[in-house]
This record gives C-alpha cells, sequence and structure tokens, in this order.
C-alpha cells in the first residue's frame, strides 16, 4: 500500500508540473488556450498572472516530491499537508474558476491523501 500512495503521490506531483508548464511556458500558445478555454487577446493580458499560478503549482509539485522521497516523520507530514493544499486550491479553483477543476485537482489529491493515510 505503501507503494500506492507513493505513486499517487507522484501522479498528483505531475499533474502539477505539466500544469506549471502549461501556465507558465503555454499559455498565450493554442494548447494553453484550449486547456483554460481563453482567447488569444486574454491569454496575452493575463500572461504574466498565469505565469505566477504556474510558479505556485510548481512550488506544489516540489512538495509532492519532497513528501515522496523524504524519510518520515518529515515524509508524511510533507505529503498529507501539500495534498490538502492541493484538494483546497482545487475547491476555491472549482467554486470561483470552472467546476471540472473538482475532478483534475481536487479527487486526485483526496484520493491520494486516502491512500498516504491508509498506509502510514
Amino acid at each position: 500500500m505503501s507503494t500506492i500512495a507513493t505513486v499517487a503521490v507522484l501522479l498528483v506531483a505531475a499533474l502539477h508540473a505539466y500544469i506549471l508548464v502549461l501556465e507558465m511556458f503555454l499559455w498565450t500558445g493554442p494548447r494553453g488556450r484550449a486547456a483554460f478555454g481563453t482567447t488569444p487577446e486574454f491569454a496575452t493580458q493575463t500572461k504574466a498572472l498565469a505565469a505566477n499560478q504556474g510558479l505556485y503549482n510548481g512550488f506544489l509539485a516540489a512538495g509532492l516530491v519532497w513528501g515522496a522521497v523524504a524519510s518520515d516523520p518529515v515524509g508524511f507530514q510533507a505529503k498529507v499537508f501539500f495534498l490538502v493544499c492541493v484538494a483546497v486550491a482545487g475547491a476555491y479553483g472549482a467554486a470561483t474558476a470552472s467546476r471540472k477543476i473538482i475532478f483534475v485537482q481536487t479527487v486526485p489529491a483526496l484520493i491520494a491523501l486516502a491512500l498516504v493515510l491508509t498506509a502510514h
């Protein structure tokens, strides 16, 4: 179960690394605009804001990787903390931006959190 929990944490980390790439580097391109449903004009106007969001997603990914590789109790604590952060950010995003964020971000984080807690 511990290996499954670690893989789940790393998958959530990979998702947030991908979001970092979308928001920091692909925001104004076709892939970034398609992912977030933005127009070329809006994407250009909000490029700096998106890059900032991407950086925060990178911090979430880094924290999850840290938790996955660190020894307990620090590894366990980091995994729980960063998974809760992801779940809360996803819930806020779903409430304020797009409902689909609950399924893309919050649900995977909660599944990984349940696996981490069960494995501990």
